[in-house]
This record gives structure tokens, C-alpha cells and sequence, in this order.
């Protein structure tokens, strides 16, 4: 019986994953000529990231996903953050698309833009990285700083990926994302997905719809930090998300 309910849950989860990228697609091709338009200069980015809210928003809501988000503070949305969160399941860009309204640019693993029709548009409105390239890393900081200057925010994953371990909490933090923020003066909107890969883990195991939590926790100012804090400041961090996904892991 055991066996029956994991093979019904992997094929379930499959299908339901086979119609998550069906939505994907579908809804990029619908707006790709309004997604082609807007990311074909930097100046009309606004418009191109409002177009991909829309269509994260087609996405969620053909999945059959409700968003229960918490806010701690109001959120002032005229200007950019670095976006920092924890990172378990595809569904993180999607919702972070409907939780942050600044214009925001991601940055993400290079074999993204390998994805047919995707990864056309991912390739003119994100930051690419090659996770083996010191060089490449480098380069993202560089990108990542002149976008903050131009007054558009970046989201950044510090675990540096999905972690393998799924029975991990919150990864270890790169200090990339603090650097940039100490450089820059730009404040860190801190963001934790409470169970993503709970409703869209990888693709054979499993996967359904439902509710999913989110808490957009109050930016954290770093005025008055130099180099020598962004240790400390990781820190910080890593305590606001991992207490709050314990809290969720009671409560949920």
C-alpha cells in the first residue's frame, strides 16, 4: 500500500509538474511580443518587469497556487533593494516577481539561458552566472552594481543554489550579496519562502497545489557598515530567515 501511495504521488507530481511548464510556456508566448518590446533597452526595463509580474502571477494562479505573504513592515517600493532568500524550489522566482514591485533584475545560473524561448528572454533580463568561474562571479558583482546605480534592485540566492541536502533548513551564505549592498548603500530586503519545495520540488518527487507562505521581512539599512561588516551582516541575515522558517515549520 506504502508503495502504491509513493509510485501515485511521483506520477501525480509529474503531471502536475509537465502542466506547470505548460503554463509557462503558454503565457510566454502570449506575451512574448510585449516581453520582446520591453527588453530591448535598458530603459524600458519598468515595463518589462511588469510584464513578467503579469506573468508570474498567469503561472501561480494556473497552478492553482494561493499566496498567503506576511509583511513586517510597509515597504517602500520607489526604490531598489538587494533582494536576499532562501532558495528550495523553481516557484522562488515566480513568487518573488508578485512579492517585490521595484523593478528587480535576478541573477541566475547560466544553463537557464539554454531554455528554449525562456532562456531568450532570461538572457536580456537577468544577470547570468557561471557558478565554476571565478571570473564570472566577479563579472555578476560588476553588472549587479551598475544595475543598483541605475536604480534597479537585484535578487540574489546567497545559499548559491538549491541546496542538495533537502533535509537542510538554510544553507551556508555566500557573501556576495552583502558586499554588493555595503559598496552600493543599498538596503537588503530580506524574504523567506516558508514551503515551496514542498508544493514544487524536483520533478519526481512529487509536487501539488495548495498554499504557499511567504514572509517580506523590514529592509535592513546598512548606513555607516564598511567591508569589515559583511560577515556580520550575512549573519544577521541567515538568523532573520532560518528563525523565521522554523517558526513556519510549527506552524505549517
Amino acid at each position: 500500500m506504502k508503495r502504491f501511495l509513493f509510485i501515485t504521488r511521483i506520477v501525480l507530481g509529474s503531471v502536475y509538474h509537465l502542466w506547470y511548464y505548460l503554463i509557462m510556456l503558454f503565457s510566454i508566448i502570449g506575451l512574448s511580443p510585449w516581453l520582446y518590446y520591453s527588453s530591448k533597452k535598458f530603459n524600458r526595463f519598468s515595463k518589462f518587469y511588469g510584464f513578467a509580474r503579469l506573468w508570474s502571477a498567469w503561472i501561480l494562479n494556473g497552478i492553482f497556487l494561493i499566496r498567503n505573504v506576511k509583511y513586517e513592515s510597509q515597504i517602500s517600493w520607489d526604490k531598489p533593494y538587494i533582494v536576499v532568500a532562501n532558495h528550495t524550489s523553481e516557484l522562488d522566482v515566480m513568487f518573488c516577481y508578485r512579492l517585490v514591485k521595484s523593478p528587480t533584475v535576478f541573477i541566475g545560473k547560466k544553463e537557464l539561458a539554454n531554455i528554449p524561448l525562456f532562456g531568450f528572454f532570461f538572457r536580456r533580463s537577468s544577470i547570468i552566472v557561471d557558478r565554476k568561474s571565478l571570473a564570472s562571479k566577479r563579472r555578476v558583482l560588476e553588472l549587479a552594481s551598475n544595475h543598483l546605480k541605475k536604480g534597479v534592485g537585484v535578487c540574489i540566492y546567497p545559499e548559491g543554489g538549491i541546496p542538495k541536502d533537502k533535509t537542510m533548513i538554510l544553507g551556508k551564505f555566500k557573501s556576495g550579496a552583502f558586499k554588493l549592498a555595503i559598496e552600493n548603500g543599498v538596503d537588503i530586503l530580506p524574504i523567506t519562502f516558508a514551503n515551496n519545495r514542498r508544493h514544487l520540488p524536483d520533478f519526481f518527487q512529487g509536487g501539488y497545489p495548495g498554499t504557499i507562505y511567504a514572509t517580506v521581512h523590514t529592509p535592513i539599512s546598512v548606513t555607516g557598515m564598511t567591508k569589515k561588516d559583511i560577515g556580520s551582516l550575512g549573519d544577521i541575515i541567515h538568523d532573520v530567515l532560518l528563525g523565521e522558517l522554523e517558526f513556519y515549520r510549527k506552524k505549517i
